[in-house]
């Protein structure tokens, strides 16, 4: 009898494991697959794809609806979205990069690097540009979408410009700022910064299709932009200038491969990683909602770090919830979307939220 309790006990333990290996991951993909169609019917949005992260190992990446109406072409892992600002994070570990090889100092002047830069940004510093708090104005008077132009052309028009505020007095989103950063990081390098980022960061994570934007060249597995209005999808315009602060085209499987990179340090140290993540003490003592390329907070009662991204009928998110080890990346191809939205239905299917989440939510 002991020895049938014993056996039936043993049959009990593996069911059960059994259970949890095969039936729950497969709850889960169907949960997911039910959020974003939800959600994508309610956006109508016309593509999406999007990858989960959990602890260390890809549990789910797939594309939803087209990436071209017209020709009715599918969203796969590897289809190439333009992620607008999630760009920003790219180049900060660029800069980052410099930072640990001892060729920039955070606490640097910009004029050291821009000797033409006027009195009023003479104590504009490096990690300024990095955490939005440097009190430039958030776009250049000469920048033009329309308009291929050299980045610091476009930088030398904030030059007259007054400040906002005083650096590291308030955080505010500043475009120009990261235009700063990436002519820095030429500058130190001796590369222009796309060449620079494409051997220090998209190289190592093998990240075979970001690159940054254009109209003219040939991008393999480009999804289409659209616009919304009246409930009727148009082509969204198409910009021609290449925008440090929202500079590049990526894929899923490019994402997840750099979301895997950030946990292993293929790039950059972890400790230098960690530090970014960190929100940027303002003069006044208190915290600001950003760190070093990073957007970082609480979210319904989980801290969070990640970033949005929007440009010319593509909007991004990427969500990192650091006490869950989970990420979610959400790629898509309206200029309305709110994949924000999107990565907290799908975080709902793996994280016990302490707090509901607000309805609609929408992306940065």
């Amino acid at each position: 009898m002991i020895r049938t309790f014993g056996w039936q006990r043993a049959r009990c333990i593996a069911a059960l494991v059994l259970t949890f290996v095969l039936v729950l991951p497969s709850l889960a993909n169907e949960a997911v697959d039910k959020a974003v169609a939800a959600e994508m019917q309610r956006q109508n949005i016309p593509g999406v794809a999007v990858a989960v992260i959990q602890n260390g190992k890809v549990v789910k990446m797939k594309g939803y609806g087209l990436a071209n109406v017209e020709l009715n072409v599918p969203v796969t892992a590897d289809t190439a979205f333009k992620i607008g600002s999630i760009s920003k994070p790219m180049i900060a570990i660029g800069v980052m990069k410099l930072v640990d090889e001892g060729k920039i100092k955070l606490d640097d002047r910009v004029g050291k690097y821009f000797p033409d830069a006027p009195e009023t940004w003479k104590d504009i510093r490096i990690k300024h540009l990095l955490s939005h708090t440097s009190g430039i104005l958030r776009e250049a008077p000469a920048f033009d979408s329309f308009k291929i132009q050299a980045d610091y052309d476009v930088i030398k028009s904030a030059f007259t410009e007054p400040l906002v505020f005083q650096p590291g007095e308030k955080y505010q989103y500043c475009n120009v700022g990261y235009f700063s950063l990436a002519e820095i990081i030429s500058r130190v390098s001796g590369k222009p910064w796309p060449q620079y980022l494409d051997e220090i960061l998209f190289r190592p994570n093998k990240m075979t299709a970001t690159r940054v934007t254009s109209n003219t060249e040939i991008i393999a597995n480009r999804a289409n932009g659209y616009a919304l209005s009246g409930g009727r999808l148009s082509n969204a315009e198409s910009f021609r200038a290449v925008r440090p602060s929202g500079a590049f085209y990526s894929s899923l499987t490019d994402m997840v491969n750099w979301g895997l990179g950030l946990e292993s340090g293929i790039t950059i140290k972890k400790d230098t990683m960690r530090s970014m993540w960190k929100p940027v003490r303002l003069n006044d003592g208190k915290n600001a909602p950003y760190g070093f390329g990073w957007a970082v907070g609480n979210l319904r009662g989980k801290n969070v770090t990640g970033h949005g991204g929007s440009l010319s009928g593509f909007r991004s998110d990427l969500t990192i919830f650091e006490d869950d080890k989970l990420t979610v990346i959400v790629l898509t191809n309206l200029a309305s979307s709110e994949p924000a939205s999107i990565s907290m239905a799908v975080a709902d299917v793996f994280i016990d939220f302490p707090e509901p989440a607000p309805k609609p939510l929408t992306s940065n």
